[in-house]
């Protein structure tokens, strides 16, 4: 895979280009002033570019300096060695004294007695550090001791970087290199896991689940937690679907089979004809309706081609189910509150829905009870509640009782003629519609309440 094609090495050449650069362009500025200030500063014309004298070089001239400085200059000398080269420099009396009255290092005096007679120099190493002791002539002191403390030595790669631009230029590149690496490295890791979830998902793999983080995630994690919902999500949803085929093929079957007996019964019995035929032709019509009711659940875009009165179709929807339910004493009453209530629709489609719920009501309510239904409006919506005289639903059942085949008392939804999609088919079609559709228990009953937008139309 090439430059183009993968994240990894973008992001890593990317990183390192800009530290490198970052890291030349702060180290090749510091060399340039650092050379500069060599070039300017006190003393440079004694040691000239960038890289001190020689130590014995410094040594033999601060000699010089000591011999031949006043007693106004040697402090001078003093300070700028130490503050050149970082070399101290200690002036013994033949007594031991310091001419300055300062401390003396271990090791300084004893180096200094060592001197004497032929013996002009002495070295000595006291702690990692290098001591040199040397006679010096002062006119009015004499022969005095100087005691020189050089510097630490730095380590051979500590010297080779200081001295050496591209070796620390080098270094610095590949440090950052490294860096750059990991960075890159802990960045594509997390999505190439998203990567693998996303298609272990879509070879059908639904139960993969990614890690999250509770605390301090970033955007990989917001990511992973949506991949996480959308697998629960098509879970749920292929499920329902299975669920679904199951029903219908378990509905669909049941009236199969009564048109089967019919037929086996009519070839039998020519004799009752009449009375099997009629038997065909009500199982046929069920059959019928039920693959009417699940083609309407399968339509999800519908053209809003028309307008309705709401006041017009739940009075003309109430008095049908009033003189369906006579048989049973159930009274259907319908309440306007609105002045206008027009609404958009598509079809018969709030028809049919409204007329599930009313039918839902009626099997469910019950005998010499009554039926209300209001119709008012509350700001922008119209507001339609039915509600029954039945035993209600459980609360954890209020949202199931509007999916496909649910049936609260299948045993007596099936001998009513139910199906379980009257509900389902109604609030797939208020929700196409903009409205919302819920139910809830009241002291009598069951109550589901429709809410629809109210058009510019009714102002």
């Amino acid at each position: 895979m090439g430059l183009r094609g993968n994240l990894f090495i973008k992001i890593f050449v990317g990183f390192w280009l800009v530290t490198t650069a970052i890291l030349g362009s702060w180290m090749l500025s510091s060399f340039y002033f650092e050379s500069q200030y060599e070039r300017v500063r006190p003393g440079a014309h004694q040691h000239p570019g960038r890289h001190p004298a020689p130590p014995h070089r410094v040594i033999l001239r601060t000699l010089y300096d000591l011999q031949h400085a006043s007693d106004e200059e040697l402090k001078a000398v003093l300070a700028r060695t130490a503050s050149d080269h970082s070399i101290d420099i200690y002036l013994l009396r033949r007594d031991g004294s310091e001419l300055f009255g300062r401390g003396l290092p271990d090791g300084a005096a004893a180096l200094a007695s060592q001197l004497g007679g032929m013996k002009r120099r002495a070295v000595a190493e006291v702690r990692g550090r290098h001591l040199l002791a040397h006679r010096v002539f002062r006119e009015g002191e004499g022969l005095i001791s100087a005691v020189f403390v050089l510097p630490r030595p730095s380590r051979g790669l500590l010297r080779a970087l200081g001295d050496n631009l591209w070796l620390r230029l080098t270094l610095a590149i590949g440090i950052s290199g490294l860096v750059c690496f990991a960075l890159s490295r802990l960045m594509t890791s997390r999505l190439k896991e998203l990567g693998r979830a996303s298609r272990r998902l879509a070879q059908g793999d639904l139960d993969t689940r990614l890690a999250v983080r509770d605390h301090g995630g970033d955007e990989t994690d917001e990511l992973a937690r949506d991949i996480n919902t959308m697998a629960a999500q098509l879970q749920e949803r292929i499920d329902a679907q299975k669920r679904l085929l199951n029903d219908v093929s378990h509905e669909l079957r049941s009236p199969l089979a009564r048109l089967r007996v019919a037929l086996a019964l009519a070839e039998k019995d020519p004799e009752k004809l009449s009375s099997h035929l009629a038997r065909i032709e009500r199982e046929t019509e069920r059959l019928d309706e039920l693959i009417d009711q699940l083609l309407c659940t399968g339509v999800d875009e519908i053209p809003m081609d028309s307008h309705i009165d709401l006041a017009a179709l739940l009075q003309q929807l109430c008095a049908d189910a009033g003189f369906e339910g006579e048989q049973r004493g159930i009274r259907v009453t319908f309440q306007d509150h609105t002045r206008r209530a027009i609404v958009p629709s598509s079809g018969d489609l709030l028809r049919r829905s409204f007329d599930n719920i009313l039918r839902n009501a009626l099997h469910h309510t019950a005998i010499n009870s009554t039926v209300s239904v209001h119709l008012g409006r509350q700001e922008n919506r119209f507001v339609i509640t039915i509600d029954d005289c039945g035993p209600g639903v459980a609360e954890g059942e209020l949202e199931r009782i509007f999916g496909e085949f649910y049936r609260v008392d299948t045993a007596r939804s099936r001998d009513s003629g139910g199906y379980g999609l009257g509900l389902a088919i109604a609030r797939r079609s208020i929700l196409r519609h903009h409205g919302k559709i819920s139910a809830s228990n009241t002291e009598s009953g069951l109550r589901v309440t429709v809410s629809l937008p109210a058009g510019p139309e009714n102002d």
